[in-house]
């Protein structure tokens, strides 16, 4: 009896120091990069790994659609300002009307970006929590000396 309560108490102690792994999230130059298990990861894999946590996963989806928004309008401002510079170069006519669209569209993709980090932050921030209210935070077990007319015991409620 005293070799299967022994075990119950060494597996319950090292369960609760069980954690699941946490996101890590760094800024580097252009947006962030996401790490996981000391792996970077990308904004899919991402995805995939909050999809447990509901409110996480939609804020993730949010995020990833302001991303694509503004990828486009950057992409397509880009070349709109290239063409005519190019142009310039080139010695040929310039539109300068196309590279004021371009300036625009990319003005205009700056906030999308932002807000879909923000959104995609807000994300990792929302399932960092949750794991940490599910680890050992949650569970402290009380162990208490008993003792009655047979001996001695260790009561353990958690």
């Amino acid at each position: 009896m005293k070799k299967y309560l022994i075990i119950l108490v060494i597996t319950l102690t090292c369960a609760s120091f069980v954690n699941a792994q946490k996101i890590d999230t760094e800024k580097v130059f252009g947006g962030y990069k996401y790490t996981y298990n000391n792996e970077l990861i990308s904004i899919g894999d991402l995805a995939s790994i909050i999809e447990s946590n509901t409110d996480a996963y939609k804020l993730i989806k949010t995020g990833r659609t302001n991303r694509s928004i503004s990828g486009v309008l950057g992409f397509v401002g880009g070349g709109l300002i290239g063409w005519p510079l190019g142009n310039a170069l080139g010695g040929g006519e310039v539109n300068w009307t196309l590279a004021g669209i371009g300036a625009g569209l990319v003005i205009v993709a700056i906030p999308i970006s932002s807000s879909s980090n923000k959104k995609i932050n807000q994300a990792v921030e929302l399932y960092n929590a949750s794991i940490n209210t599910t680890s050992y935070t949650t569970f402290k077990p009380e162990f208490k000396i008993i003792s009655n007319g047979r001996g001695f015991g260790l009561a353990m409620n958690f």
